[in-house]
């Protein structure tokens, strides 16, 4: 926890030249030591486990902190072609999840072969036998 609480410290205010040679640290180390801080940073501390509700209060931080700097750099954080992409992808997904829930296919035969690249079939027939 010790190295959690400076770490912010560190980002902000890093360490100057001056402060360094000051120190008595060797020329050629200077400029692996320099740390120009000046560096934003988020710390977060939960009360007890990540629960649902932590979570949850995660996701909105990150969610709002996409769409800030969404706004600052004049794009949409939401609708990027790459999420486009990801939601049409995801229909056949869905479509593997339906039969299961369904009851129209077994865990063993949800999934169409060469339907999905081998990583995402991986993933999925983990993800499908843990249920």
């Amino acid at each position: 926890m010790s190295n959690f609480f400076a770490q912010p410290d560190a980002l902000a205010i890093g360490k100057d030249i001056e402060t360094l040679k000051a120190s008595g640290l060797a020329e050629h180390l200077l400029e692996h030591k320099f740390f120009a801080g000046d560096r934003p940073s988020m710390s977060i501390l939960f009360k007890g486990s990540l629960n649902a509700f932590n979570c949850g209060q995660l996701l909105a931080m990150y969610e709002h902190r996409v769409a800030t700097e969404g706004f600052i750099f004049d794009c949409n954080s939401f609708d990027q072609w790459g999420v486009e992409l990801g939601k049409v992808l995801a229909k056949d997904s869905r479509e593997v999840f339906a039969s299961l829930q369904n009851g129209s296919k077994t865990k063993a035969d949800c999934i169409p072969a060469g339907k999905f690249n081998p990583a995402t079939s991986a993933l999925l027939n983990s993800y499908i036998s843990n249920m």
